[in-house]
């Protein structure tokens, strides 16, 4: 498979990767645990078909210390009892925020309420950022049809 255009080596797409890329690292550097953060992209990437995506943050996951078993979790964290209420209050606020067009009123009093148990304001923040952000990178990967499989940890910097 080959991607419908090379969006790196294209001027718009450079200048949009800058931006986006800025605003993953805001949220990277927040009080976010990695690992969470983590979780939260893969699920997203799961949802959303992100074959790209799912490759970069297991891989980077894997880099990190997370274990096998609890990446082949993460689809069905719910039914898993290795993740934390923490990790599983980030999970559903990642797939309500995800599937948005899916529930008619978006994300649920009662999933809100549930990350804000575990979160801080500015963990909240970060959280609806790094949702919106990693299904900005599902999209432009699904819309362009980018490959999954060649994925290096650090690559991209």
């Amino acid at each position: 498979m080959e991607p419908r255009l090379n969006l790196f080596g294209s001027s718009i797409g450079a200048s949009f990767f800058k931006y986006i890329n800025s605003a993953g690292k805001v949220v990277h550097d927040s009080g976010v645990p990695h690992a969470t953060q983590e979780l939260v992209k893969i699920r997203a990437s799961q949802i959303n078909g992100c074959g790209f995506c799912t490759d970069m943050h297991t891989k980077d996951a894997t880099a990190a210390g997370e274990t096998s078993v609890r990446l082949n979790l993460v689809a069905t964290w719910r039914e898993a009892t290795i993740f934390t209420e923490a990790e599983r209050a980030a999970l559903e606020l990642a797939e309500e925020g995800t599937r948005i067009a899916d529930a008619a009123g978006g994300v649920s009093d009662e999933v809100w309420e549930a990350a804000a148990k575990h979160y801080d304001e500015e963990q909240l923040a970060a959280l609806i950022g790094l949702i919106a952000v990693i299904n900005a990178y599902n999209r432009i990967n699904v819309i362009n049809r980018q490959p999954a499989g060649d994925y290096v940890p650090g690559m991209f910097g």
